[in-house]
């Protein structure tokens, strides 16, 4: 029988991030510099064979738009056609609230609940980093992409 988990996915920058949490704990990372479109088929192939997978999360932005356009459409498709539920929240949560780039000095900030666009002259190298323990309730079941600013 295989171990039910939760996967989480990291997929707004370069290396992608997969968590593997049981009981809202880390127990396995999956870390990849290949391109999303090219590795996330992969990736989920390998995890649905070694885990019985409960619920999927990841960061909706804001990001990388093709990024984001990316990971909504394989985990949405993965959530309908195995009925997985699938939750998301914003990226500000794996890196300390540190600003995210967005265009040219342009940087996406997260003031309260917020999230607004700022120029910023020097910035903070953005990293964002799996936690060692989710708290659920940073999830919503409305999954839908977070761009921030206008889709080109």
């Amino acid at each position: 029988m295989l171990k039910q988990v939760d996967i989480l996915l990291i997929a707004l920058s370069s290396p992608i991030q997969i968590g593997v949490y049981e009981n809202k704990r880390l127990i396995d990372t999956i870390i990849s510099d290949e391109k999303s479109s090219d590795i996330l088929p992969l990736l989920f192939e390998s995890i649905f064979k070694k885990y019985e997978v409960k619920n999927l999360f990841y960061t909706n932005g804001p990001g990388s738009f093709m990024a984001i356009k990316v990971t909504y459409i394989f985990l949405k498709s993965i959530s309908i056609l195995k009925n997985i539920p699938l939750f998301a929240t914003d990226a500000f949560y794996f890196n300390n609230n540190q600003p995210i780039k967005a265009i040219g000095k342009l940087y996406f900030v997260k003031i309260r609940s917020e999230i607004k666009t700022q120029k910023l002259e020097t910035v903070p190298k953005m990293r964002f980093a799996l936690l060692d323990v989710l708290d659920y309730n940073e999830f919503s079941k409305i999954s839908t992409p977070l761009y921030g600013i206008d889709a080109v």
